[in-house]
């Protein structure tokens, strides 16, 4: 497998991990999404910001649904990569 090939199988990889932890694979629960934030990104969220995971999954559930489906969950790592690009493009401009 191509390397975009293998980092799109470990982008279903983890939501799946993280969303069959209460049984249904479709959808991440705030806790769910917590967890998964915790675990995968923890250099992401500050623990000084309690309301941040509130701010988070609420941006995410865009149906509002009170659930962060895959293609909620897509669009928010690939804006977390536009991002982190951005950031480094800017820092090797430097």
């Amino acid at each position: 497998m191509s390397q975009l090939e293998t980092a799109m199988g470990m982008i279903i990889a983890v939501f799946d991990k993280y969303a069959k932890a209460d049984g249904d694979r479709q959808a991440l629960t705030k806790a769910e999404l917590k967890t998964l934030l915790e675990n995968e990104f923890p250099n992401f969220l500050s623990g000084k910001d309690k309301d941040a995971i509130d701010k988070v999954f609420k941006s995410l559930d865009e149906n509002g649904d009170s659930q962060v489906d895959f293609k909620e969950f897509v669009i928010f790592v690939a804006a977390l990569t536009c991002c982190c690009h951005k950031y480094f493009e800017q820092k090797t401009a430097k």
